[in-house]
Parts: structure tokens; sequence; C-alpha cells
């Protein structure tokens, strides 16, 4: 089978396509033909620094679409020909470039009517990452008052969907040029980050979620309410985010993880058309290192995607 594998740390240019054995799925396992596989930041991180996988050689890819191709034993929920989607082994590697992953059965969901491959690709990482900080951690619904930083980026477009799902006023920073695709996505209000402070606009939220990291986040927690939540998906930042809310919120960084009950509740969601990822572009799976610079100036709306099947 096809797969785009690295052998050392680096560029893009050190993506490459190889022909490698079929894999086989073990007890509880199931073998998945892929159709498409998101692209995220966390690729091209682990790419140039090796990140949790360390050495290479190793194959990149962590959200997968596709059909279930054989099952390991043990597996009963799932059949072949079912089509599903998920985020395996994360942060293990899941090698998602290729013609064929395999992933724990219970890491994947089935696919919804109505979705396609290469959109639902687009979802588990980020959509799991936004649904694990807003329901799981912060429990926003009715009433909740949210900020995204980072609105328009692929956890941040979920993010902002998923929080006026369950009922939030939501408020999201981009650059102007990006405002109407934030207000398409449902925000009540965009702030221009270039142009503006966050404290100057927000006050009194209940939660937000730093999709960027940084001095965003810092900048963000005068607009917190006593007692608020800050959910940061750098890990690094924390440490200074809790020093700048001396106490006042909690502050958290946020790992996504597999989630079968998270992917089921964005299925539904999709199902019922409050969720759409928004695709910036898809390439072939040989085109990996093209889509990683793309994804690496930083500018993108949603995600990108790499297609795999006919």
């Amino acid at each position: 089978m096809r797969t785009v594998r690295q052998h050392e740390l680096g560029g893009p240019e050190v993506l490459a396509v190889e022909e490698v054995e079929r894999p086989e799925p073990g007890p509880t396992e199931v073998l998945v033909r892929v159709a498409a596989a998101g692209v995220n930041p966390v690729d091209w991180k682990t790419r140039s620094g090796g990140g949790f996988l360390r050495e290479p050689p190793f194959t990149l890819g962590w959200d997968v679409a596709g059909v279930v191709e054989a099952l390991g034993f043990g597996v009963t929920w799932l059949a072949p020909g079912d089509r599903v989607f998920g985020m395996p082994s994360f942060p293990r590697e899941a090698g998602c470039y290729a013609e064929y992953v395999v992933a724990p059965s219970r890491h994947l969901a089935r696919i919804p009517d109505g979705l396609g491959d290469v959109e639902a690709a687009a979802v588990p990482l980020s959509g799991l990452a936004a649904w694990q900080a807003l329901v799981d951690t912060a429990g926003v619904g009715e009433g909740s008052r949210v900020l995204v930083l980072g609105a328009a980026g692929g956890v941040g477009h979920f993010a902002i969907q998923i929080a006026k799902a369950r009922g939030a006023w939501v408020v999201g920073t981009a650059s102007a040029g990006k405002h109407g695709f934030v207000a398409e996505l449902g925000a009540d209000e965009a702030i221009d980050h270039t142009r503006e402070t966050v404290a100057d606009r927000v006050r009194d939220v209940d939660f937000v979620l730093d999709a960027v990291g940084g001095e965003a986040g810092i900048g963000a927690v005068p607009g917190l309410r006593d007692g608020g939540t800050l959910v940061t998906v750098s890990g690094s930042a924390v440490p200074a985010l809790r020093e700048a809310a001396a106490g006042r919120i909690r502050v958290e960084g946020i790992l996504v993880e597999p989630d079968r009950i998270g992917m089921e509740a964005l299925a539904a969601l999709a199902a019922e058309r409050k969720l759409r990822p928004w695709l910036e572009r898809a390439f072939p799976l040989a085109e990996a290192a093209e889509a990683h610079r793309l994804g690496e100036q930083g500018r993108t709306r949603g995600k990108i995607v790499l297609t795999v099947g006919d």
C-alpha cells in the first residue's frame, strides 16, 4: 500500500510516498481503507521536531475517514463496509497518511449520512479539541458567554459552531478579512485581533478557548468573569496564563484525546446540520508536502485534507 513516510526531521521535503506492507488488525482493532486524512498543525510540528513520536521513521496523520475493511477479534459493533471517522491512537503513531490504517475500534464513530469522506476527515482532531474544551472541561451551555481566539482556524471554526449549537453567545477573534466567515459560522461578534485588543471589547465572558497560544491568551484574561475558565491548546502557555490569572479564573491546558463519545456527538451535530467542516483545500496524498507548506503559512480557514481513495 502507499503511505507518506519520513525518515528524518526537517521541512516538508522530507515527506515521501513509499510502498509498504498493508497492516493487519489485532484484537479490538479494525482495518480502515482510507478515503481521506485531515492535516493539522501537530502534523508539521511533529515532522520538523519529532514531538510525541520523537525520532523517525514514522508516518504522520491522526484524522481519518474511510471504510472498515476487516475486523480484529472481539470487535462486535462495526462491520466491513461501515463508513467511519476518528482520531486513532493520538498522540501515539496512527499513520493516517496512508491507504490503510489500523485503529482501535472505539477510537472511531460512524460517519453520518450526508457528510462526505473529505468533510468527515476534517472533523476529528480539531472537532474533538473544541468539544472536549467547551463541553467536557467548561460545560458550556444555554446562555454561556464564550470567546474563541483564532476563530477562523481548524479548532476555532468548530468551537463557534459547537458553542452556538449549545445555546451560547459567541465572539471570535480573526483578521478583518475573515469576519464574514466567522459570522457565517454563527458568531455573534468578531474582533480584529490585528487592530484592537480583546480586553477593550469583551467583559465578563464565562469561557475562553485559546486556539492560538502565546500572548493572545494572556490578553484575554481580563475579559473573563471571576470564576470563569480559560482552556488553551498550548501546553507551554499554561504557566504564564496561570500567573496572569492570579487565581481569579481557572486555566487548563488541553491535549485532545481519542473519544468515541465525542465523535458521536460531533456526528449528531453534523447530521442535524449544526456542524459543517470548512475546507480550505484538499490535496492528493502524494502532495502531502504541499499541504504542509500551505498549513504552515498560518492563514488558512478551517481545515486542509489529503484525499487518498480513488
